[in-house]
């Protein structure tokens, strides 16, 4: 059995921040000896090399990595077990922080009230949001990696979750639509504008047929840049419903037709803290939140047993049905999402 105790575990996170032992032990207020020492019984421990020391610093090997990712979902547990353990049973208000990890559309457009409500109802609950790109391992990543409680994620339609062993909820489903200059009487000419984050596996076999689509003539990493470059008339953007919440002025958005490439957004979360108040807390306020136009809220089934997402006495975590590859996509039809300005114009 591996015995490491709560205070190496917090040495282990420090060097992996800090990537170095000397800044590690002036954070945590001790020596760099110290550090080391603990890194060293760390490892013999584990068995494996966790930092490759160097000129550069520490660097965490592939198992150090693993290891620090363990030591902060094991260090975020016992400082819920607290208030987890006086509050048991109890609807009262809740305290402490819940970690939040999301895209920028999502955190812009679904956050802000789910966050008002929260703190209406428990005040002494703090939040932190992270803003993280959809890229590689995206907010999955820093959930599995324990910088986050909750990430809101992109999800595939049926596969598994985007990092193993996280538990993963579909909340809606949105549509991608086509943004241009108003009035452009043949948008899709128009050259393409694209941002870093689009075209993922939800949408790359639409995407493949379409032999209409240009090569991007700009790429950028956020998704207002690019509705701002194509509000100056500087191509048109392939967008997610989502993104085009509260797009500049000067845009149309028009319906990519009758069967137009869609993605789920969802949440995610470790199995672990699936079953805390104040995860449980936050995924109560997001299932109920009002969608816009052109979102399908997805519904899903009873929930079924499942060790990865029961809560701490074994029940479901708010009767939230995990993915599965025969979940149904929602009945609901997606509605058209027109900016002011918007032409009512199809191509």
């Amino acid at each position: 059995m591996t015995d490491l105790a709560p205070q190496e575990l917090r040495i282990l996170v420090a060097v992996e921040e800090e990537r170095s032992f000397t800044a590690a032990a002036a954070r945590l207020g001790t020596t760099q000896s110290a550090v080391s020492h603990a890194v060293r019984a760390c490892e013999r421990k584990l068995g494996t090399v966790l930092f490759d020391r160097g000129r550069h610093g520490a660097r965490p090997t592939e198992g150090g990595a693993r290891a620090v990712a363990y030591a902060r979902r094991i260090l975020r547990l016992l400082e819920a077990m607290g208030p987890e353990v006086r509050g048991a049973g109890a609807d009262g208000p809740l305290t402490g922080t819940l970690r939040i990890a999301a895209f920028r559309s999502a955190a812009a457009q679904l956050l802000p009230p789910v966050l008002a409500r929260l703190a209406e109802l428990h005040p002494g609950l703090a939040t932190r949001v992270r803003i993280v790109r959809e890229i590689g391992r995206g907010t999955a990543g820093e959930v599995a990696d324990g910088r986050a409680d909750l990430g809101l994620a992109t999800l595939d339609a049926g596969g598994p979750p985007p990092v193993p062993g996280l538990v993963a909820v579909r909340l809606y489903e949105e549509t991608y639509a086509l943004a241009h200059p108003p009035d452009h009487p043949a948008p899709r000419e128009l050259p393409l504008v694209d941002w870093d984050e689009n075209c993922g596996s939800y949408t790359r076999d639409w995407w493949r047929r379409q032999d209409w689509i240009p090569p991007a003539t700009v790429d950028v990493e956020d998704d207002t840049v690019a509705l701002s470059l194509v509000a100056q008339g500087l191509g048109m953007a392939i967008m997610p419903r989502t993104a085009l919440l509260g797009a500049p002025a000067g845009l149309a958005v028009t319906d990519l037709g009758p069967r137009p490439p869609s993605r789920f957004v969802g949440y995610v979360t470790t199995p672990e803290l699936a079953g805390t108040a104040a995860v449980r807390a936050l995924i109560r306020e997001l299932r109920e939140l009002p969608l816009p136009a052109g979102l399908s809220a997805v519904r899903t089934s009873a929930a079924q047993p499942s060790a990865a997402r029961s809560s701490a006495d074994g029940s479901p975590a708010d009767g939230a049905a995990p993915v599965q590859p025969s979940a149904a996509r929602s009945s609901t039809a997606s509605r058209s999402l027109r900016n002011s300005s918007a032409s009512p114009s199809r191509v």
